[in-house]
């Protein structure tokens, strides 16, 4: 005879009536955290969102000048860099301020 997931104390929910009766449904159930290492209510760090180009600049977006030339006259037209671009990486993010 196999014991149900609720048998076994992997219910997530913990229930002292056993039925889920509405009553006092915030009172008698409660979330189970996961066993081990607690899960931090703060986001300390992420992913950055911009780019190193070849002389160390740091920006979102870059923009090369091409020259383009059309019936005999140059122009000068900013086109989008993509080659040769080094993420970020990780960002390190300030702490929030504590309450007083």
């Amino acid at each position: 005879m196999v014991a149900s997931s609720k048998a076994r104390g992997l219910w997530p929910f913990t229930s002292a009536a056993g039925g889920g009766g509405s009553e006092a449904a915030g009172a008698e159930q409660a979330l189970v955290w996961p066993r081990g290492r607690a899960v931090p209510h703060f986001v300390f760090r992420r992913r950055g969102s911009m780019f190193y180009d070849e002389d160390g600049d740091l920006a979102h977006e870059f923009y090369g000048e091409t020259v383009v030339t059309k019936n005999g006259q140059k122009r000068a037209k900013l086109r989008p860099v993509h080659k040769n671009l080094i993420p970020q990486g990780i960002v390190k993010l300030d702490s929030p301020p504590h309450p007083l």
